[in-house]
């Protein structure tokens, strides 16, 4: 990213906790789905939901401020990116990601993070996933969001890979299963074995159901850094995973992916990763520096680094692709 020039482009950054405050306030209150009707007043909104019409109108012009809805003559209606990622039920809508996880999970435990980098979180601080997810309740929410927010990753990489002759597939930290229950439906033949933690692996066993694909996706229960994995794996798929672990465990991990997999087998790493001279992008930078607020001892990949550890533990052909633009990279390897 280009070095920054003015005083506003420094307030823009520190301020932007305002409009991300906003868009969750009109999540949680439904605001995109009710415009997705058609254009309405503050006060017609108002009637919809718990606002009075003096905070709706407050609201709604915060939200045209930042482009996120059109106003003409005291009327507000959809952007096509609210209209076509915000409203209840949409095809591609992920306003569940962003009002559960980021909203109230991920943004208030952004503020430990000045003692997370110095190395000095309370006793009583979220220090990883695995005390996060011992919580039932935390772990629900956190996954239920998350599976919305990985579809959409999840069909793209459905429709990247050459999935013929898969027929087993390992999901290391696979969550709810959003990518192997996607890669499933695209691949017939295969069945996958996810590694999760007990509390998400309760949730992911109902989606599961749901799809149809209880005989090919089952579950293996375990902290995904310690537990057996099965061998002779035709893909492993290790999405958002490293980004929220230790970095000094990378290693380990991808020499234990290059065991179990089946020979001519392929590792997928899908994550948040800079670019090698780690100019960005800005919001793969910026999620790697949330994971650390809640994983000090995670590691900030970048693309040249995260591609020298899969040579290191033997794979050949090693390549990253852009998946999520701006945000997420895909890295694969396949063994000899």
């Amino acid at each position: 990213m280009a070095p920054l020039t003015t005083a506003d482009q420094i307030s823009d950054i520190a301020f932007a906790f305002m409009g991300s405050k906003a868009l969750f306030a009109a999540l949680e209150q439904g605001v995109f789905t009710h415009l997705s009707e058609g254009a309405l007043t503050a006060a017609e909104l108002a009637a919809k939901t718990d606002l009075d019409t003096d905070r709706a109108e407050t609201l709604l012009t915060a939200l045209a401020g930042m482009g996120l809805v059109t106003v003409e003559a005291g009327r507000f209606g959809n952007a096509p990116a609210s209209e076509a990622f915000l409203v209840k039920g949409a095809k591609y809508d992920f306003g569940d990601y962003l009002r559960l996880q980021v909203g109230k999970q991920m943004y208030p435990l952004l503020d430990q993070i000045e003692d997370a980098l110095t190395g000095n979180l309370p006793d009583d601080a979220i220090g990883s996933y695995a005390e996060w997810f011992a919580d039932a309740d935390k772990a629900r929410l956190y996954s239920e969001s998350q599976h919305a927010g990985s579809l959409g990753p999840a069909r793209q990489l459905a429709k990247s890979l050459d999935l013929s002759g898969v027929s087993t597939m390992l999901d290391v930290g696979g969550g709810t299963g959003a990518f192997a229950i996607t890669l499933a439906k695209a691949a017939p033949e295969m069945k996958a074995t996810i590694v999760e933690f007990p509390n998400v692996a309760a949730l992911g066993r109902e989606y599961v159901d749901e799809a149809g694909l209880s005989d090919r996706i089952s579950y293996h229960e375990g902290n995904a850094l310690e537990a057996d994995w099965p061998k002779d794996q035709d893909l492993i798929l290790m999405s958002y995973l490293l980004s929220g672990i230790p970095g000094e465990t990378h290693a380990n991990l991808m020499k234990r992916a290059y065991d179990h997999l089946a020979p001519g087998g392929t590792l997928l790493v899908h994550d948040f990763v800079v670019n090698a001279d780690r100019t960005g992008p800005k919001l793969a930078a910026l999620w790697q520096l949330q994971h650390t607020a809640f994983t000090p001892e995670a590691r900030s990949l970048d693309s040249a680094t995260l591609e020298e550890d899969l040579k290191a533990a033997g794979f050949e052909g090693v390549e990253t692709r852009t998946m999520i633009p701006e945000m997420t990279m895909l890295t694969l390897g396949k063994k000899s």
